[in-house]
């Protein structure tokens, strides 16, 4: 196994063991951040949706502030109101639900609280009561095993005037919200130490369908039908629209016998405030001061038709096992590949996640959105992030690497085998200039002077060569000790070789002999130098094995070249150079602006049987103050 691959494996499993960590948590509720972030991204989600049609069974009763202003007052005094659920109950209402806290006695005493005892009486009636919790904070704690576990535990409830629950049913209206303050849920159930009561909502769609209901682990059934809840057996609420999205109309035209009588007549009717100031607001993601009562109305309104929020233990799992999916296919993609079709592979997953978790929200399925991206976020930033910084450290390392390996090859090579990296694994035969230089009296100088001395004079030497190699699109092929060995013509032959051969040499020349006169006086008197030149046919390629190689040329033109030097020690030049290579350089290779050029004569050449034609080239500064006539001659060039 790699090192990466070991990599990847323990990268998985951690990532795993977060994400089920997560989850069981997200399953189990314990997750409280999780909760904050689900709240923003699922308003997000409703908002996107849009509005929606509220449901035809429920109608709203509202003592807004057009009746306040005509009844004189707010609250209402109890005769007015025994008046209003009167003239509700006169339209034969299905159910009458009154969202008011009823815990005191009215300002006009007994006759008032006799008339709305009387009333409520008259059809099916459920009014409001209210739960007390420690610290004004809703405490949802594990209690016995059981479908009553982890029920809401208030410290009391506050309940109604004896007079009005003799003759009406009572439901706990306290909603569950998030930091915010948006209602989330309605808890189905409410206890204290010693007794358990249905919610407001339940307890309306109980008495409209004439069944009592029934309660599991983690749903309800009403009239036959499985109503799944959260935990705690929490209803989450999927709110319809902005304010008045379910009907409602006000408690004035009611009094004043103008309401149509089809708005009343066997529907659900909730009485509720919305008086403007009446401090029974919450923010919504479509209304940020939606009245309590219409958030009641929507809570009945699922109950009674089914179109809420699917969110129970099932969905939490089916969260909790796409947050480990999501979590390992974007560590997965994230090792297998960092480049641009990694990351749109990451996005494309991403985005059809994204879009799948919206699809499942717009038909009633509550997908957690928090939970994958709590999950799988940290781990991929993380996991990203040590790659980036083993891959810069590699990267590093290849830099420092490449550059090492950059100094043992010419930068024309260098960038021509980036490109072409099967270049010369075949050789190649073609014609290039040959050029070859060597110190003279080097050996006895080593002999002298000390190791540090000779490698400071060789690599100034060296650096001289490379630099003028360079400049005249030259390739050294190779550092020969006190010697170098160019080529003209590789990687591609050009028809100026011979002549960009040529001006290295007198180049070559002259920035040698200036850095001779650098060296101190006894070294400068015994240090000369000497260069060979050719032009001709060789045969390019790699050399060596498959753990090292490197490129050279070979054939009779180097050999040629090489022998050259001897010719011109022999003569007392600097440099010796070829007919062939001369006529090639053409007429404007300026030899002859810089330096006394002599020849042609057929001089031998040492392991060849044939002679050849030999120019010999000094520079002006060297030519002797009475010089040989034959090397004072300046002939023309060849063409």
């Amino acid at each position: 196994m790699t090192g990466r691959t070991l990599q990847i494996l323990v990268a998985l499993v951690l990532s795993a063991l977060w994400a089920l960590a997560l989850g069981v948590g997200h399953w189990r509720g314990d997750v409280p951040l999780l909760d904050r972030a689900e709240s923003a991204l699922t308003d997000l989600r409703l908002a996107a949706r849009g509005e929606r049609p509220a449901p035809d069974q429920v109608t709203i009763v509202a003592i807004d502030d057009d009746t306040v202003a005509k009844q004189g007052g707010y609250p209402l005094p109890r005769a007015d109101l025994a008046a209003l659920v009167d003239a509700i109950a006169r339209l034969e209402p299905r159910v009458l639900a009154i969202d008011l806290l009823l815990l005191d006695r009215g300002q006009d005493q007994e006759q008032g609280d006799a008339a709305l005892a009387l009333a409520l009486g008259r059809r099916p009636t459920v009014i409001a009561s209210a739960a007390v919790f420690a610290e004004a904070t809703q405490v949802i704690e594990a209690g016995e095993p059981g479908p009553l576990a982890r029920l809401p535990r208030a410290e009391k409830f506050l309940q109604p005037l004896k007079a009005f629950t003799d003759h009406a049913a009572i439901g706990i209206v306290n909603l569950t919200t998030d930091r915010s303050g948006t209602p989330r849920g309605v808890p189905m159930l409410f206890r204290t130490r010693d007794r358990v009561e249905l919610s407001f909502p339940l307890r309306v769609a109980a008495l409209a369908t004439g069944s009592e209901p029934v309660i599991q682990a983690d749903s309800l059934t009403l009239a036959g039908r499985r109503i799944p809840t959260d935990i705690g057996h929490v209803l989450p609420i999927a709110f319809h629209g902005r304010h008045t999205t379910i009907r409602t109309v006000g408690a004035a035209a009611v009094l004043n016998g103008t309401v149509a009588p089809e708005a009343v007549r066997n529907r659900i009717v909730v009485i509720g405030s919305t008086v403007t100031g009446g401090g029974d607001v919450y923010p919504t993601p479509f209304d940020p001061v939606m009245p309590g009562v219409e958030i009641i109305a929507t809570a009945i309104g699922q109950l009674m038709t089914g179109d809420g929020l699917l969110r129970d233990r099932s969905t939490r799992a089916a969260d909790a096992i796409l947050a480990v999916v999501l979590t390992l296919l974007l560590v997965g993609l994230l090792s297998w590949r960092r480049n641009a079709i990694g990351l749109l592979s990451i996005a494309a997953v991403l985005l059809i996640w994204a879009a799948a978790n919206f699809a499942a929200f717009s038909r009633g399925v509550w997908l957690s959105a928090a939970l994958p991206i709590a999950a799988a976020a940290p781990p991929a930033i993380l996991f990203g992030a040590v790659q980036l910084w083993l891959n810069r450290r590699q990267a590093q390392y290849f830099a420092m690497k490449s550059d090492l390996l950059q100094q043992f090859h010419a930068p024309v090579l260098r960038k021509w085998l980036t490109r072409n990296p099967e270049f010369l694994l075949e050789p190649v035969h073609q014609d290039a200039a040959i050029v070859f230089i060597d110190l003279s009296g080097f050996t006895s100088l080593s002999e002298t002077l000390g190791m540090d001395a000779v490698l400071a004079m060789l690599k100034d030497f060296h650096a001289l060569v490379d630099r003028e190699v360079v400049a005249h699109r030259g390739v050294v092929t190779s550092f020969q000790g006190d010697g170098a060995m160019i080529l003209f013509g590789l990687p591609e032959a050009s028809r100026n070789d011979a002549r960009n051969a040529a001006l290295c040499c007198v180049d070559l020349c002259t920035h040698t002999e200036r850095w001779i006169e650098t060296l101190p006086p006894s070294i400068a008197a015994r240090t000369g130098f000497k260069i060979g030149a050719h032009f001709g046919p060789i045969v390019a390629s790699r050399l060596g094995g498959g753990s090292y190689q490197h490129i050279t040329a070979t054939g009779d033109s180097v050999n040629v070249a090489s022998r050259l030097m001897e010719v011109a020690a022999k003569q007392g030049v600097a440099l010796a150079l070829s007919d062939d290579l001369l006529r090639r350089a053409g007429p404007e290779c300026a030899l002859l602006e810089f330096g006394v050029l002599t020849g042609p004569s057929e001089t031998r050449i040492r392991g060849r049987a044939r002679a050849l034609s030999v120019w010999l080239w000094r520079n002006n500064s060297t030519v002797p103050d009475h010089p040989d006539p034959s090397l004072a001659v300046r002939p023309p060039l060849p063409n």
